[in-house]
């Protein structure tokens, strides 16, 4: 089917030579940006379920003895995982045994949907463990994914090899080069040579289908982040593709020609404009290689390009007419407990906004971020936050400011504003922000901060709900963006633990060239409430 589109009208409506020439630029532009976005589009059909009769029937209609249907509902099966790592083998996650991510990734599973079940065993399967091969046999007769870890030893290669025959779904990283991938039942290939993504080489010409290349490609460049949200969204990837439907991962069946038509119908100049700008442009192109959850790329486009035609561009397609049709929606998991008494008091909300102020007023910022959990918005260097009161009774705003490093090796200053409401209870918030034409809405905790304001952390969830992303996350701040004294590292720990992240799961943040950052507030704000801070006492006048 071809699709036909009819140019935008130019404002002087004399047919001269020059305007049919301008007519034919236009349309040929937008038709080529529209071909650029229809092939993201066509590039996130990772829907490659299984035949319907294989897939589990989630509603029945029973007969009752009057002869009246009832529709029931069934709980679908669970997704089961097994996982078998090298036995003391050392992840890149700051040396935590492969054993220690995979256990903790299973629980963060769980956090997505209660049905994922992930197992994790290590390779120590010789003779001498007889009940551990017994257990493992156990859980592989019923698994739907296997994932193989840093196996190495010819013993455990040989036993996979053996006793994983029938398991549809196998996917192996930094092992021994022998072991097979299997998607959707269909071996990937035999030449395993590093990553995930050279095991696709060998594979027949028949087997090697788009939308399997799209998996690989997506699964291989996230797993050689070495996050733990990244491990996390391997797995999700997979289940999504070829197992059943993932609802956080909805991005990834796009709706194709609706979206196009969308588009055309509403953002004609909006897509004209980003075209013919080259920071917009070079965005599109950047995002059109990025697989379309994968927020770690995506964001990093939009950070490196960001300008005022992208903005227009994302408010008019995603944010005004959502012509993705898509509705992210707010983790609810990890449930997180916020601080309740701030040095020996219950805390109440002007105190929580006086803690989020912070040094504001003795330094030129309220904190300065020293590490953060979320590969894709808390890596960034030379964090700085601002949080005041604005000048409107009430008000409350929090402002980021951070660099980037460009995908062109730029460094520049990036800066947002945030509105924040306050939460249900004290030390609880809803942040808000415009980001390049995209809102997104946060729900913030204050977990901990130390009496002398040294340290704290607070944690955040977040969706961009046209954008069809969800996310968490938590930043470890400090008046001067270093670490806090090894005494407060029970503290320290037991309030990562409150929103279950382990310590290695943070990114340190280079705070080490940090020149003239764009800070400030606007005139007439206001800090604390209360006498909060005294940096004469403190010991931080040098910063």
């Amino acid at each position: 089917m071809s699709l036909s589109l009819e140019p935008l009208p130019l404002p002087n409506p004399k047919a001269s030579a020059v305007q049919a020439q301008l007519k034919r630029r236009r349309f040929n532009s937008i038709h080529t940006c529209l071909l650029l976005l229809n092939h993201r589009l066509r590039a996130s059909h990772f829907s490659v379920y299984p035949p319907l009769g294989s897939r589990a029937i989630v509603t029945a209609v029973l007969k009752t003895e009057e002869g009246k249907s009832v529709v029931t509902e069934k709980t679908e099966p669970p997704v089961r995982i097994v996982a078998v790592v090298g036995e003391g083998s050392i992840s890149p996650l700051k040396c935590a045994t492969w054993e220690e991510v995979m256990l903790h990734t299973a629980k963060r599973l769980k956090w997505v949907d209660e049905g994922y079940e992930m197992v994790v065993f290590p390779d120590n399967l010789h003779q001498s463990n007889v009940q551990t091969a017994v257990n493992l046999q156990k859980e592989l007769l019923c698994a739907d994914i296997l994932v193989v870890v840093a196996v190495t030893k010819q013993d455990s290669l040989n036993w996979i090899q053996t006793n994983t025959k029938t398991i549809p779904n196998i996917i192996c990283f930094e092992s021994n080069s022998d072991l097979l991938n299997k998607l959707g039942g269909l071996y990937v290939g035999s030449e395993i040579k590093g990553s995930f993504f050279d095991s696709i080489v060998g594979i027949s010409q028949l087997k090697k289908t788009y939308e399997t290349m799209e998996v690989v490609r997506t699964v291989s460049e996230a797993w050689d982040r070495h996050s733990s949200d990244d491990i996390r969204f391997c797995l999700l990837v997979i289940i999504n593709a070829y197992i059943r439907p993932v609802p956080i991962l909805k991005n990834l069946r796009a709706k194709g020609f609706s979206t196009l038509n969308c588009m055309v119908k509403n953002c004609g100049p909006q897509i004209l404009d980003c075209l013919m700008d080259p920071n917009c442009r070079k965005a599109l192109q950047c995002l059109n290689k990025c697989s379309p959850v994968d927020q770690v790329c995506n964001y990093r486009c939009i950070a490196s390009y960001e300008s005022t035609k992208l903005e227009a561009f994302s408010m008019c397609v995603l944010q005004k007419n959502n012509c993705l049709d898509l509705d992210a929606k707010i983790p609810e998991k990890p449930h997180v407990q916020p601080m309740l008494k701030f040095r020996g008091e219950d805390l109440r909300y002007e105190a929580a906004e006086d803690i989020f102020v912070g040094w504001l007023g003795s330094f030129d910022w309220s904190w300065r971020v020293v590490a953060g959990q979320n590969p894709a918005y808390d890596q960034f260097p030379c964090q700085y936050q601002l949080f005041y009161r604005g000048k409107a009774k009430g008000s409350f705003w929090y402002e980021p400011v951070f660099q980037v490093k460009t995908l062109e090796g730029e460094m520049v200053w990036r800066r947002r504003k945030y509105r924040v409401k306050r939460g249900k209870v004290p030390a609880t918030f809803f942040f808000s922000v415009l980001d390049n034409g995209v809102v997104s809405n946060e729900f913030w905790t204050i977990v901990d901060v130390s009496e002398d304001f040294s340290w704290g952390l607070f944690h955040y969830h977040g969706a961009a709900r046209v954008a069809g992303q969800s996310y968490t996350g938590a930043v470890l701040v400090s008046p001067d963006g270093a670490y806090p004294k090894q005494t407060e590292g029970s503290r320290l720990s037991s309030a990562l633990e409150k929103c279950g992240i382990k310590g290695w799961e943070l990114y340190t943040v280079d705070n080490c060239s940090c020149q003239d950052p764009p800070l400030g507030i606007p005139e007439g704000s206001s800090l604390h409430s209360m006498h909060m801070v005294d940096v004469k006492h403190q010991g931080w006048a040098s910063v």
